[in-house]
């Protein structure tokens, strides 16, 4: 976490919305919730500062102004009125909640169980396995998100190992504008050389072996601040701000790029949603290879900070995970 000798640093996320429906506001609620920031003040909210943070961000203000709010994003530390450790109270308190939500669903499940295992039903345990896999998913966003190490993550993961235990060997058309790009338009993006921020994650990746695998099989990458770059000639800006290609609407910026190059690729939509879901947290596919593809991508990136090796660490992943959704699907 980031600390120096004056305290914690934190990234905080103003923002304002002209009067107007409230589902906007619910739509950016429900963002905030999933990167897991928290409300200090009305429409401030917080992140520790790191990187998955400041992207997070980013991009919620991005759709907050396209939702017609306004917004901006401070890097910040506190001196009075609240202390760190109030601030990780919050976040701890959060995350509390997130796991009770989580621990009643995994008991609920539980009392509907025989005590007996050999006379369990098996679509009483069909449905407790339904619930465990749920389970699954949720416990590794909230721990995505659990900075602090909140204490309620252990009583969840016992309930989900009895679980386990019980339940095992018992008895519209958006994006029409890239639709209509054409071979010639895409020949265009040759010979360029593709600008994104330093640091690149999950949707810089995938969109780097799109880029190489359907646009300009020798593609060149520059990996820079983000913050106020200007271009330079023939440089395309992706997944950055103020970029040629990034985020449209509810689409990470690997959607976009897919959209150009293969709208009615079956294969390459359903990495596209599973790129999505890791990106954008908002759980819209729920695909059963995204946590794992999540997990490996961890690893890609723990491993080094070497932007072009994660890049082509993350080659490999994304043409495998292409190659399988191109074969017959079980």
């Amino acid at each position: 976490m980031n600390q120096d000798a004056a305290g914690f640093r934190w990234l905080a996320l103003l923002f304002h919305f002209p009067k107007g429906p409230d589902s906007r506001r619910v739509k950016v609620w429900r963002r905030l919730q999933s990167v897991g920031a928290v409300a200090i003040k009305n429409s401030v909210y917080l992140l520790p500062l790191n990187e998955q943070s400041q992207e997070d961000f980013e991009w919620i203000l991005t759709e907050l102004r396209s939702s017609g709010a306004d917004g901006a994003i401070l890097e910040t530390r506190f001196v009075g009125g609240m202390t760190d450790q109030q601030i990780r109270e919050l976040f701890n308190a959060a995350r509390d909640a997130d796991y009770q939500g989580l621990g009643s669903e995994v008991e609920a499940a539980l009392a509907a169980l025989p005590t007996d295992r050999a006379v369990v039903e098996e679509e009483v345990a069909a449905n407790g396995r339904r619930v465990l896999a749920r389970a699954r998913k949720r416990i590794a966003e909230i721990e995505a998100i659990d900075f602090f190490g909140s204490e309620g993550h252990d009583d969840v993961e016992a309930a989900l190992r009895v679980l386990v235990e019980r339940t095992t060997n018992s008895t519209g058309d958006p994006g029409k504008r890239e639709k209509e790009m054409d071979v010639v338009a895409l020949q265009e993006l040759t010979n360029r050389v593709w600008v994104t921020r330093r640091g690149v994650r999950v949707d810089r990746i995938a969109s780097a072996w799109l880029i190489r695998r359907w646009i300009d099989s020798n593609a060149r990458f520059k990996f820079v601040v983000g913050k106020d770059y200007v271009p330079g000639d023939r440089e395309i800006r992706f997944d950055m701000f103020e970029a040629e290609f990034t985020h449209e609407a509810d689409r990470c910026t690997f959607e976009v790029l897919a959209r150009l190059v293969g709208p009615d690729d079956a294969a390459l939509r359903r990495v596209g949603e599973i790129v999505h879901d890791i990106d954008l947290k908002d759980g819209k596919y729920l695909r059963p290879e995204t946590e794992g593809v999540a997990h490996v991508l961890d690893g890609i990136i723990a491993g080094t900070d070497d932007d072009a090796q994660r890049i082509d660490r993350g080659t490999a992943l994304f043409e495998g995970l292409y190659r399988f959704f191109s074969g017959p699907q079980p």
